[in-house]
């Protein structure tokens, strides 16, 4: 078990931004991973994984606890039987290009959740109409005392998130799809890409989505565009000025920029539309959103 100190998280963050972990760790199999969450409950330091980053808002400050990357066999992909079994660490990006390969369908929509398995599941990302949770069979997850396989109901999957708490990671997860031509998957993935284009900073850096769609005529981002907040900027981070519910990093940005950002949106959705809007976001460290008022 190697454990690295004060390694920068934000080169692992797609905003660039966050200080350093106190302990760093790449686990290559599930026994591995038990042992380092084994320590780290031993030593009272919250751990956590990173994924691809996409997600993540790291503290300026740093994280004192301990940053996972999964990798080896924890980040492998294999089909058999039509089940796609993937490790937590592998991308979802991978994981559609071994489906469609197998001409195995299900999985297009993932083509816009620039994430790892791991992430995806934790917060059942999804995106045009699906999610993880439409296709999800079961997951292996892992904690301080071993691992365990769940169902989606055992996980608790709904709208943007789970029951999973930090010190739990999705070490694999096994996803049922069904037969499609790989020019049909092809086909779709190329339209669902092209929208995704069209309509999000996918040239950027950001951390994807900030907010959950409220239950509301207006998605986060139409209500936050109605508040005039598109271009917005405070420190080296802005609203994005082609979807609002996107914060860039416009140039030497930090977290605190970023969480700037997320407050004054909050407050103006709240003040205008009487929505208290929900952070899609994952917050590492001592930081926090202030309560909206």
């Amino acid at each position: 078990m190697k454990l690295e100190e004060g390694v920068s998280l934000s080169k692992f963050t797609t905003l660039g931004t966050g200080g350093p972990a106190r302990s760093f760790a790449r686990p290559g199999t599930v026994d591995e991973l038990v042992d380092l969450l084994r320590w780290a409950q031993e030593h009272s330091a919250e751990a956590a994984a990173i994924g691809l980053g996409s997600n993540l808002l790291v503290a300026d400050e740093g994280f004192p606890g301990l940053a996972l990357k999964l990798g080896g066999s924890l980040a492998a992909t294999e089909i058999e039987n039509g089940t796609l079994r993937a490790g937590g660490g592998a991308t979802l990006a991978v994981c559609l290009h071994r489906a469609r390969a197998a001409e195995l369908g299900g999985v297009e929509f993932v083509c816009a959740i620039p994430g790892t398995v791991g992430g995806g599941v934790w917060m059942n990302a999804g995106a045009y109409g699906s999610d993880l949770a439409a296709v999800l069979k079961r997951a292996h997850v892992a904690g301080p005392h071993g691992a365990e396989w769940l169902t989606p109901v055992e996980l608790g999957l709904r709208y943007r998130c789970s029951d999973l708490q930090r010190g739990e990671i999705v070490a694999a997860a096994e996803f049922g799809l069904a037969p499609r031509p790989s020019e049909e998957i092809k086909a779709t993935v190329a339209d669902m890409q092209a929208r995704r284009k069209a309509a999000q900073p996918t040239n950027k850096r950001t951390f994807g989505s900030v907010f959950k769609n409220p239950e509301h005529e207006l998605t986060a981002g139409r209500m936050l565009e109605a508040c005039g907040l598109k271009g917005h900027r405070i420190g080296g981070a802005q609203i994005s000025p082609k979807h609002a519910n996107f914060i860039e990093n416009a140039g030497g940005a930090t977290s605190a920029d970023a969480l700037a950002l997320v407050a004054e949106a909050r407050r103006r959705a709240l003040e205008q539309f009487g929505v208290t809007l929900e952070p899609e976001v994952q917050l590492l460290g001592p930081i926090e959103i202030p309560p909206v008022s």
